[in-house]
Formats: C-alpha cells, sequence, structure tokens
C-alpha cells in the first residue's frame, strides 16, 4: 500500500473585533463590494479543491448568519488573541479528524483579496518541505527607524519581507509552537521560529493586504470591484 500524504486544511481566526477599522461591527463582517468583507475570503478558499475543509474560529458569541455550506466548518472557540483563537482551532480541526501530520493554512479574515492562484502558489513550495511557509511580500520602499517622532537611521531593506497569510505549517508542531509563544505571537511563522525554524518565503503580493484602517476599505472595494 502507498503511505497516505497528509491532507490540507484552511483555519481562518475570525474572532477579533477590528478596533482601528472604525467600524460599528467587527470588521470582517463589515459590507466591501457587495458581501461581508469575510465571505471574499472564504470564496477564494472555496476555489482550492486540494483542501479537505476549512474551519472559521469565531468568538463564542458570534451572532453572525452564516449561510456556508461543506467544507466549511464553523467553530465558537475565539479566543482573547489571534494566537489564542488559532490555538483553539486547532484542536478543533483535531476533534474533525485532523492529524498532527497534516498541514494547515492559516489565513487572515481581513485579507480578502487572496486569490486560489496565491493559496495554490503556497501548497506547491510547502508540502514537500519539512518545515513549511508563509507568503510574504518583498518590501519595495525605503525603511526608516523613529526616536522621538524623527527619523533616528535608514535601514537596509535588502533582505526585509512583510509577512502575509496563509500561513502553511503541520498542525502538530504548530500546536508546539503557539503553546510556546504565548499571546504575544503575531503570527504562526513567528511561532515556529521560536522552536529554532526556519520557514519559507513564498512571494505573495501588494494585493494581499491586510484590511485594518478605514481607508482600507476603499482600495479593498476598488480592487474587488476591477475583479469583476
Amino acid at each position: 500500500m502507498q503511505p497516505t500524504r497528509p491532507r490540507l486544511y484552511a483555519l481562518i481566526p475570525c474572532a477579533g473585533s477590528g478596533s482601528r477599522a472604525g467600524t460599528a461591527q467587527p470588521k470582517q463582517y463589515q459590507p466591501v463590494a457587495g458581501r461581508p468583507m469575510v465571505l471574499h475570503t472564504l470564496a477564494a478558499f472555496a476555489g482550492v479543491s486540494r483542501l479537505t475543509a476549512c474551519l472559521i474560529a469565531v468568538a463564542p458569541d458570534d451572532r453572525f448568519d452564516w449561510q456556508v455550506n461543506a467544507p466549511f466548518l464553523i467553530a465558537h472557540c475565539g479566543g482573547s488573541t489571534r494566537a489564542a483563537t488559532v490555538l483553539n482551532g486547532l484542536t478543533a480541526l483535531q476533534e474533525q479528524g485532523a492529524q498532527s501530520d497534516d498541514w494547515v493554512l492559516v489565513h487572515d479574515a481581513a485579507r480578502c483579496l487572496v486569490t486560489p492562484a496565491l493559496i495554490d502558489r503556497l501548497i506547491d513550495a510547502c508540502v514537500d518541505d519539512p518545515v513549511g511557509g508563509l507568503l510574504a511580500h518583498k518590501l519595495a520602499d525605503t525603511l526608516k527607524s523613529e526616536s522621538g517622532g524623527r527619523v533616528a537611521g535608514t535601514v537596509d531593506r535588502s533582505d526585509k519581507w512583510l509577512a502575509q497569510t496563509p500561513q502553511m505549517f503541520r498542525i502538530g508542531p504548530l500546536q508546539k509552537a503557539l503553546g510556546r509563544g504565548g499571546a504575544d505571537v503575531t503570527d504562526e511563522a513567528s511561532a515556529m521560529e521560536s522552536l529554532g525554524l526556519r520557514p519559507l518565503l513564498i512571494a505573495g503580493n501588494a494585493g494581499n493586504f491586510k484590511v485594518t484602517y478605514p481607508e482600507d476599505f476603499a482600495l479593498a472595494e476598488a480592487l474587488l470591484g476591477a475583479r469583476t
């Protein structure tokens, strides 16, 4: 018998309040280009046939009207931080049958411009790698350090990348890394780095940005509108 290849899962942490966005509701549910932002995100993952399932980790008191079908799973397991939500989401995936050596692609709900092609690019690059990796965008702008509101220096940008998502790692090692990193971990790659591992950097693009501030919604609306 041929050995079974590890399966691929997606995990969308969707429990944040989005306080910097200035919206009356959690920003992932704010309408963008005709529908709640998170549904654009899910549409991209629905276009990746290799995924066994996609789990959306929401707050325990989430009241959003989730009208999604399999292979999307809704788990009311959101924590007080992103890291806690992801860790709880990994446990929820295991309760659905995922194994420690299966892959998980963790993606920000507010990166609504991701595409199936970008997700497939990440999978192709990482699926046979011993560590895994992340989409990232090589820094193009001149980078400054600051002190007291003034420039303190110019930082060499030649080896600098902006981390994006999805970030793809095996479930077991990621659980271990997040458990060690604690609440201060801001992305999965930095948690894996705490284990002494070096994730792959896979080129994304500038369009795969995270909607964070009020002005970001207009840009996301324009870019999504241009696609259709």
